[in-house]
């Protein structure tokens, strides 16, 4: 074999290195974005009362479906009304006896005035006849008075819907004596729209809200401006908006926390008291805020980082402190530069301080925030 041919042979099985690995990067998503408090609550009704039997009796009939939505004003039971109604009348008759009475004592004393005048009677007989119209002007006012508690008991023989709302199962049975010694509860009736959600603020959420309320130049009694939104437990998002209602003027020493109301429409009756729900308040609002991929994320002892590749195609780790999700991006607060280009797809070949072939991407519209 020949020197060339030795020289040849070399130079074929000379090492060549491998190709920088291929990367996808993007830069950080320049956008305007609400921060939000977030909490846990739970639904309350607005309104709930017990129906009570108010007269005693026997429950003539009960008139409606256990748990059925009823209009203000429906009739939901029925109290044997007969005795009351009797009542009624006997006490419409006396006024009607009262008022005759205080009739003729009214014609009387006007006699008696004329004859005194004339000296044909005596100042006494005139004192007598003014008593005895005063006593038949009581007599009367008495008998109005008894008319009106008879008007009332019998009233109160059929029991009403105090407002829209579902009534609960019944409680007694049709037939029963219902009222003896004390009002004996027959059933409840909820309403569920409007509808409370009650929840819990730390005193740190409670200045940051404080400082957007100002920010935003509102007095403190107009901080009910601030919207709500709430999520069920099986709902994606917080589809359900309404309004803060009430703040509480002091702080829970205990807790340190300050409670809060928020009230919501609820027409289609979805939200149910004692319901927990997924609760978020926006409070502020942050111009070019930078967001990259939530995968393009990494984390170690040192807390999160991601992955850049600097000028000279180079891997670099990146500490970062990170802030809410929006979507499939996630908020970087700080340790992120709007061209930085930040390693999306290809992680695993990505080692810092190794070259890599970054083939640039757009953070496309399906990373938008969910609604």
């Amino acid at each position: 074999m020949t020197a060339g041919s030795l020289l040849t042979g070399c130079e074929q099985n000379a090492f060549v290195p491998p190709p920088p690995p291929v990367v996808d990067v993007a830069r950080p998503v320049q956008k305007t974005i609400k921060r939000y408090l977030e909490t846990t609550g739970s639904l309350a009704a607005i309104k709930t009362v017990d129906l009570v039997a108010r007269v005693q009796g026997f429950l003539q009939s009960i008139n409606y479906r256990d748990g059925t939505f009823v209009k203000e004003g429906t009739t939901l039971f029925t109290i044997e009304p007969r005795t009351y109604k009797l009542q009624l009348e006997q006490a419409q008759a006396a006024e009607i006896g009262g008022q005759a009475t205080l009739k003729q004592a009214d014609a009387d004393l006007k006699r008696q005035m004329i004859l005194v005048q004339k000296q044909d009677v005596a100042q006494s007989t005139l004192d007598v006849s003014t008593a005895t119209r005063d006593n038949a002007q009581a007599s009367r006012r008495q008998a109005e008075l008894n008319t009106k508690i008879a008007e009332i008991n019998y009233g109160y023989t059929n029991v009403v819907a105090p407002f829209d709302g579902i009534v609960s199962a019944h409680l007694v049975s049709a037939g029963e004596l219902v009222g003896v010694g004390s009002p004996t509860q027959l059933a409840t009736i909820v309403a569920l729209d409007p509808i409370y959600v009650n929840f819990n603020v730390n005193e740190q959420d409670v200045q940051r809200i404080g400082d957007e309320a100002r920010r935003r130049g509102m007095a403190s009694d107009e901080i009910r401006r601030l919207p709500v939104e709430v999520g069920l437990q099986t709902e994606t998002g917080y589809p359900h908006q309404g309004k803060l209602d009430y703040v509480s003027p002091t702080l829970n020493q205990s807790t340190g926390t300050l409670a809060v109301r928020g009230v919501f429409s609820n027409p289609e009756r979805a939200l149910l008291p004692g319901f927990y729900v997924r609760v978020r308040v926006p409070f502020d609002e942050q111009k070019n805020a930078l967001l990259v991929p939530d995968i393009a994320l990494g984390s170690d002892q040192a807390g999160r980082y991601v992955l850049v590749v600097n000028g000279e195609n180079v891997v670099e780790q990146r500490k970062v402190q990170t802030g809410p999700l929006e979507g499939d991006l996630r908020v970087i607060e700080s340790g992120l530069k709007p061209d930085d280009r930040v390693i999306t797809a290809g992680l695993l070949r990505a080692i810092p301080g190794q070259k890599v072939d970054p083939r640039l991407q757009m953070i496309g519209a399906s990373n938008a925030p969910a609604k």
